[in-house]
């Protein structure tokens, strides 16, 4: 699995506590121009971008209502 490392933008090179989250893509996500989604998990929260987007938006998750959804997810029929 490759992860790429975010530095966050409040942290800055004189700073000692840097904040970086590592990204990870999608298993199911396309290589061919397709839906991409990313992942990035903290203690405090899951993050959800467009891996097309890296600079754009972002969706932030509870880690309890992520695990809901993936187990929902998982579970459901297709």
């Amino acid at each position: 699995m490759n992860l790429v490392w975010f530095k966050s933008s409040h942290s800055t090179n004189e700073d000692v506590a840097c904040v970086e989250v590592a990204w990870r893509k999608s298993s199911y996500s396309s290589n061919e121009g397709g839906e991409c989604v990313e992942v990035a998990e903290t203690t405090a929260a899951v993050l959800v971008r467009d891996s097309k987007d890296a600079s754009g938006p972002h969706l932030t998750f509870d880690p309890a209502a992520w695990r809901a959804f993936v187990s929902f997810a998982a579970s459901a029929e297709v």
